[in-house]
């Protein structure tokens, strides 16, 4: 093997003078996959590859079109062959997950192979309810009726969706979910999955040599890169008991999402129905009268629930607070009337008793943490509490963390290196505000500036300045910047003639613009609403005002509805959130994309609303640092899906006249590439028609 040494799982590696540098690399995939040398790519691989080698961490925000995911892989690849080490790429969607394990991963490797002696391994790690248990396969019918299901014909499908199941597990060699087309419901999945608490353990399950979840944890040992999704990552930061296999370099891609996905993961929530299927599965372990107590206090709770008005909640009644603490406390009694491990268990036995003690502790956790956080001796809030009032659905408390940075720091930051990349990163033209939030301190290059301009005294002898707190990690920001000419491409027009929006739907002078919108760039319109239910409004209405077929999310599946937008050049789509992020259709098909107002969370989302109370209770502009940077990522993220390819051209018509005319306009401008800007509906509308090759009306 021309000096390599062997390692486990067949893996060798070479000394690091033998491998070609990423430069060199680099240029091998860019030419082998008929790319073209990209100057941002360039400089972001080389950042990266120093960023790994000096052991710092790294946030590099890279322009679509950049070829970002390229450009963390060639040095994540050689640093796995240099060191024998697994490197580990997390993805915020399944879109990318499935991109670099499908398309890129693969082509790369076969690329850089013959330079590294041998193909580069890689494999997916998902979380456990991702693949199918076939254990569970044998008890789903049992539990069918957990869900608050009344109608026949709701109970009819999901029966026809389990059945299915079964037919697809004597099919697949993967289980996992992605891979079933069409898909189930959450309902229908969760009769034949299980999360990891759930899960009794290979050595014990008697499917566990055949289990769906442990192949996919044995394929991702000794490989040199494991693709995960952020959620995974956060898990795996909180568990004892870690999942990803031993590394010393994360990637992060899509790294905007981290903070939401990691709160997902830390949200608890209580409802009657979660403690009263945590009872059912007790009652066939322990005496009834103890799993029927836990049954009638998810049923108080619901009474509770009822009175109490939706929302934040800040100071929490008796009511409430008894009826929580009766749910901690029979649940608690349940997992004692359980009593410790029997030892040796027949497998359905010890099945049932690990689903039971999962569905308890959840149960207890929640109401505890609920009950911890009004205890009058925590000056310091950590949590947030909130009660849910969806319509069709039952009520529901949550309790999540009011930040995540300090789990980050800790967790994430403490003993590895930190690639953060994603197209939008600098919110008001900084990287601070995201930096904050994922627990980073100042970044090294400023705190170096301002220390050396600070007199000696400033800065003492701490190496790390006077800027960096106690155990901040040390890091460095990029703007590699963006292959399109934004100027040149694309024109920002914001209608500062319209009204503010109001609460009560669109206007009708909104709609009026719209369609005139439409008719100039003869459809090819993406419409970005703020609610579902103004997507719907639009849609309704102007379909009976225009020829163009408008398409509206919920009509079908995202997917779908994507592909019939691209395909058809005149047609229009309409929609909310995740369109915002995940959409990607270039040519001709898309030239407009409009968005009806600026995207601040509501004034009543809990979290949004606590996290701004807490930034101006210790100073803050509570308003700028989380309301506007909020509308900041995803404003940058709707109006980046107009420039796809450095052919594209276009507008973005942002109908919130807030963009031009208030105070925080310029923070939230300062967050978007440099778009040519004007607020003359007739410029925006006559460069729609010259791109469609319609004239102008004659006057």
């Amino acid at each position: 093997m021309d000096g390599a040494r062997s390692v486990p799982g067949g893996r060798y590696c070479r000394s690091v003078a033998d491998l070609p540098d990423v430069p060199t690399l680099l240029d091998t995939a860019v030419a082998a996959l008929g790319g073209t040398r990209r100057e941002g790519q360039s400089t972001m691989a080389a950042a990266v590859a120093d960023a790994v080698d000096r052991r710092e961490h790294l946030v590099v925000q890279a322009g679509t079109g950049t070829g970002k995911s390229l450009a963390y892989l060639v040095p994540a690849l050689r640093r796995a062959m240099d060191k024998d080490t697994t490197v580990v790429v997390s993805t915020a969607t399944i879109a990318l997950q499935n991109q670099l394990i499908d398309r890129d991963l693969p082509r790369l490797a076969r690329a850089v192979g013959p330079g590294l002696r041998r193909e580069p391994t890689f494999a997916v790690l998902k979380g456990r309810r991702n693949y199918l248990c076939r254990n569970r396969l044998t008890t789903a019918a049992e539990e069918s009726d957990e869900a608050e299901l009344f109608d026949p014909r709701q109970l009819s499908s999901l029966g026809k969706q389990v059945a299915r199941l079964h037919e697809w597990a004597e099919e697949t060699t993967t289980g996992d979910r992605d891979e079933l087309v069409p898909g189930v419901t959450d309902l229908a999945w969760r009769q034949v999955s299980v999360a990891a608490n759930e899960c009794m353990g290979a050595r014990v399950c008697p499917f566990g040599q055949e289990c769906f979840a442990e192949f996919a944890r044995e394929e991702a040992k000794g490989v040199d890169v494991v693709v995960t999704n952020h959620a995974m990552l956060s898990i795996d930061m909180t568990q004892g008991n870690h999942i990803l296999p031993e590394h010393d370099t994360i990637m992060i891609d899509e790294a905007h999402e981290l903070v939401d996905r990691a709160t997902s993961v830390a949200t608890g929530t209580l409802a009657e129905r979660t403690v009263t299927l945590a009872a059912k599965r007790a009652s066939r372990l322990i005496e009834p009268m103890v799993a029927e107590r836990l049954t009638e206090a998810g049923e108080g709770l619901a009474l509770m629930f009822a009175d109490a008005p939706e929302g934040r909640i800040d100071h929490i009644d008796e009511g409430l607070a008894g009826a929580v603490t009766v749910v901690r406390d029979t649940a608690a009694a349940c997992v004692t009337a359980i009593g410790p491990s029997p030892g040796e268990q027949e497998a359905e036995a010890a099945s049932e008793r690990r689903l039971a003690l999962a569905a308890l502790t959840e149960v207890h956790d929640t109401a505890v943490r609920v009950l911890e956080s009004f205890e009058p001796a925590l000056r310091d809030r950590t949590d947030v509490v909130w009660l849910t009032k969806a319509p069709g659905r039952r009520p529901a408390l949550s309790v999540a963390p009011l930040a995540v940075g300090g789990l980050l720091r800790e967790k994430l930051f403490g003993d590895r290196t930190v690639v953060l990349t994603s197209a939008t990163l600098t919110l008001g033209g900084s990287f601070d505000a995201l930096a904050r939030q994922w627990g980073l301190g100042r970044e090294v290059g400023r705190e170096e500036a301002e220390r050396s301009a600070a007199p000696p005294s400033a800065g003492g002898d701490d190496e790390d300045g006077p800027h960096r707190a106690a155990g901040e990690p040390r890091w460095r920001a990029l703007d590699v910047g963006s292959p399109f000419d934004h100027a040149r491409s694309g024109i920002l027009y914001v209608a500062a003639h319209l009204p503010p929006p109001g609460r009560d739907g669109l206007s009708p002078a909104y709609l009026d613009e719209i369609a005139e919108l439409i008719e100039a760039a003869d459809g090819r319109t993406l419409g970005l609403f703020s609610s579902m239910r103004a997507a719907q409004q639009a849609a309704d209405e102007l379909r009976e005002r225009l020829d163009h077929p408008l398409l509206c999310q919920g009509e079908d599946s995202t997917g779908q509805l994507v592909r019939r937008f691209s395909e058809d050049e005149n047609s229009c789509l309409f929609g909310t959130l995740s369109l915002w992020q995940g959409v990607d259709v270039p040519g001709p098909s898309l030239s407009l994309v409009i968005v009806d107002r600026i995207p601040f969370p509501r004034p009543d989302d809990p979290l949004a609303s606590a996290r701004q109370r807490a930034v101006a209770a210790h100073g803050g502009n509570g308003f700028l640092s989380v309301a506007a940077t909020h509308a900041a990522l995803l404003l940058a993220q709707g109006t980046g899906r107009l420039l796809r390819s450095t052919g594209d051209r276009g507008v973005i018509a942002v109908l919130d006249p807030r963009l031009a005319t208030a105070r925080y306009g310029g923070f939230l401008r300062a967050s978007l590439p440099p778009y040519w800007g004007t607020t003359d509906p007739g410029v925006a509308r006559s460069a729609l028609r010259r791109l469609s090759g319609r004239t102008a009306p004659a006057v």
